[in-house]
């Protein structure tokens, strides 16, 4: 990363590292700032950070190196596949030392500055970064911002844009005013070039909801293009009360998937729709309609099998979470994009984009909680989501199946099987892998190549 403080450096890579993970690309961010706090300690007025202080400079220095350090030890040790520098990188020298050391172990180097001007938003990141950074704890606001002011000035002094035309780098201009792309060649230098082009830095709130309670729902049966039940028409005509008590008289577009539940359930809100067949539910193949004690009656040993690795098992000509995950992306670049929307959809799709913006792990995804008849509010922002449920106070069934314990999986394995195994599916063969096909270089890895993002 590169710019000066407050100007989204750690948003932009949290946001990377988190999309990354979704798609199942190993990543891990090493901040510079935390690495001088354990170095010098915490408590540092601005005066730390003048050019003219020697002695702070070093301390500095050291931090630099030391957070390089434990990033070229992660790549090695932990087989990495992205890294972000995140720190100011505020000079051409600095960044010529980091292409040099990461050049000499074979790691591709992408640069990602954010340039910001807009004194609102600066007033309200620093104001953010004032309240939780350990060097201001217990200090009064007001002073606190004057003494980051002229740390940022500090900086200021010596800064110098981006403009090496050797170097790979994105820059960023308030926000998404402007972009700046040089020498971006490789897939996955691209892909995030072109994840950030599509999101929004500003905090926003997302609504979220699962369709009202289907007949499905009511018989246990998983699939399907069921009509709501009785109680799921009264929770249709009880969002529109829902979402109008959390935005007012705000504009709202509400996205459904094209199955007849989650149009249902849209059917009283007055606001403009749209039907896209991406947050359809996940697809059961050959389990379609059935209840899930028939299929473990049917297909015990795959019942257990997709137990063990729920999200990477594919239902034989359907889908598995995996899959799905992959559906919803450009769901994910919508909702980044733009502001106001409700999603009506489905539980296995909302885990899905749930776990990105919560940066839920793979193994616990197919396990993220969605009950029926709830309104679900997200607050994406710097240091996670905040995450809201507004209840609609409408019974309906629960819907949820708990991670089942290690031993009852063997046990369903070592019974006779009424049928062979894979007649209902089979776990993915490129579930070591990432998601999203990335270079042949890295992954698998035959030559030790990676990619970092400064």
């Amino acid at each position: 990363m590169v710019g000066l403080p407050a100007r989204g450096k750690t948003y932009i890579a949290k946001k990377i590292q988190r999309y990354l993970r979704w798609l199942g690309i190993k990543t891990e961010i090493f901040n510079v700032g935390s690495y001088r706090q354990k170095l010098a300690g915490t408590r540092i007025d601005h005066t730390f950070f003048d050019p003219q202080n020697e002695n702070a400079m070093n301390q500095r220095e050291n931090a630099a190196k030391a957070t390089l350090r434990a990033m070229l030890d992660w790549f090695e040790l932990q087989n990495g596949t992205v890294a972000i520098y995140d720190g100011t990188n505020y000079t051409s020298a600095r960044r010529a030392w980091i292409q040099k050391e990461l050049s000499a172990h074979h790691i591709e180097v992408l640069f990602i500055e954010s340039l910001c001007q807009d004194e609102n938003v600066l007033r309200e990141n620093i104001r953010d970064i004032t309240a939780k950074n350990p060097d201001y704890r217990d200090m009064d606001p007001e002073k606190a911002e004057a003494d980051f002011r002229l740390r940022i000035q500090h900086y200021s002094d010596l800064y110098e844009t981006m403009t090496e035309n050797h170097l790979t780098y994105l820059k960023i201009i308030d926000g998404k005013q402007q972009y700046i792309i040089n020498h971006v060649r490789g897939y996955l230098e691209s892909r995030i070039v072109y994840f950030l082009m599509n999101i929004q830095i500003r905090p926003k709130k997302i609504w979220f909801s699962r369709h009202g309670e289907s007949m499905f729902n009511l018989e246990d049966k998983i699939g399907g293009d069921a009509d709501l039940s009785p109680r799921g028409r009264k929770y249709s005509k009880r969002i529109p009360e829902l979402i109008k008590e959390r935005i007012g008289d705000q504009p709202l577009t509400v996205y459904t998937s094209s199955m007849r539940r989650t149009i249902q359930t849209a059917s009283h809100l007055n606001y403009p729709q749209k039907h896209w067949k991406a947050l359809d539910e996940l697809d059961t193949g050959v389990c379609d309609g059935m209840t899930y004690a028939e299929i473990e009656e049917k297909f015990p040993e795959d019942f257990a099998r997709r137990d063990e690795d729920k999200f990477n098992y594919r239902y034989r000509g359907g889908e598995s979470y995996r899959d799905l995950v992959l559906r919803v992306e450009p769901v994910i670049m919508e909702l980044e994009q733009n502001d106001n929307i409700l999603l009506i959809a489905h539980q296995a799709t909302l885990r899905c984009i749930f776990a990105y913006f919560l940066d839920v792990g793979h193994e616990e995804l197919p396990y993220i909680k969605v009950p029926l008849h709830t309104l679900i509010e997200l607050i994406p922002n710097a240091h996670g989501c905040e995450k809201s449920y507004f209840k609609g106070n409408i019974e309906a069934v629960d819907t949820f199946r708990p991670k089942p314990p290690a031993d009852r999986v063997t046990k369903i394995k070592e019974t006779e099987t009424l049928s062979p195994p894979g007649e209902m599916g089979e776990i993915a063969e490129d579930a070591p892998y990432p998601i999203l096909p990335i270079s042949p270089r890295l992954y698998p890895k035959k030559v030790k190549e990676e990619s970092a993002v400064h």
